[in-house]
Parts: structure tokens; C-alpha cells; sequence
């Protein structure tokens, strides 16, 4: 499978193999990004993974990165020190604020008592 990716300012292009009679496909990306300051980012990938697997596709991997995948976008969670990357993306707008939305309440619910803010740039 061939794929490239370019991005400039906030949209990103995907180039996809999808067939034989036409073999690339471009899907226009719009993304955010979050930093989340926390002493524990890998206790929250790893509750907020596993409290939306029950109802999306979801992932961690061996180094904690966590992955929430949804219909129209994803979002990815990055273990830093002290630290979460939230790298969100989509189709459109509409869809890149569904995530947003999504990801960043539960985390905010999760971490209520250490006062865990996100906000999106």
C-alpha cells in the first residue's frame, strides 16, 4: 500500500491505494492538538481507552501511545513526561469537533480531582 501524507497548517492529504481502476484516493484532514499537563498521562490513556472501547475501535500499544478511532476521525494520545499529546483528526470540521468533544470530556471527567484541562489549538 502506497501512502503519502502532506500537511499544511491544520489539513493534511492522504494518498490511498484503493483498487485497481483508480488507485489513489485523496481524503482531505482537518486536525488539532492538545497538551495536557498530568503527573500520570499513562493512567489516563489507559482508563479513557478502555471506557470508550466499549462503543468505538480503540488501542495501546507497548509504549502507551492510545489510539480512539470514530466513523469520520481519530485520536491519537501521546504519553510525554508529566504530559498527554492529544493529536485529533477528521474529515471535516463537523467531525474533528465530535472528537474533540468526545475525547476531551471524558478525559476532563476522568480527571476532575487533579483539574485536568483541555484545550484544543
Amino acid at each position: 500500500m502506497l501512502t503519502a501524507k502532506v500537511t499544511r497548517t491544520t489539513h493534511s492529504a492522504e494518498f490511498l491505494a484503493v483498487g485497481p481502476t483508480w488507485p489513489y484516493r485523496l481524503w482531505f484532514m482537518v486536525e488539532s492538538v492538545a497538551h495536557v499537563a498530568t503527573p500520570q498521562p499513562e493512567r489516563y490513556i489507559k482508563q479513557l481507552v478502555s471506557h470508550l472501547g466499549h462503543k468505538r475501535s480503540t488501542s495501546v500499544d507497548d509504549s502507551g501511545t492510545g489510539l480512539v478511532e470514530f466513523d469520520t476521525g481519530r485520536c491519537t494520545l501521546v504519553p510525554r513526561a508529566d504530559t498527554i499529546v492529544l493529536e485529533a483528526s477528521a474529515t471535516d470540521d463537523a467531525a474533528l469537533a465530535h472528537v474533540q468533544d468526545v475525547v476531551g470530556r471524558h478525559l476532563e471527567r476522568f480527571g476532575t480531582r487533579e483539574g485536568l484541562t483541555v484545550t484544543w489549538s
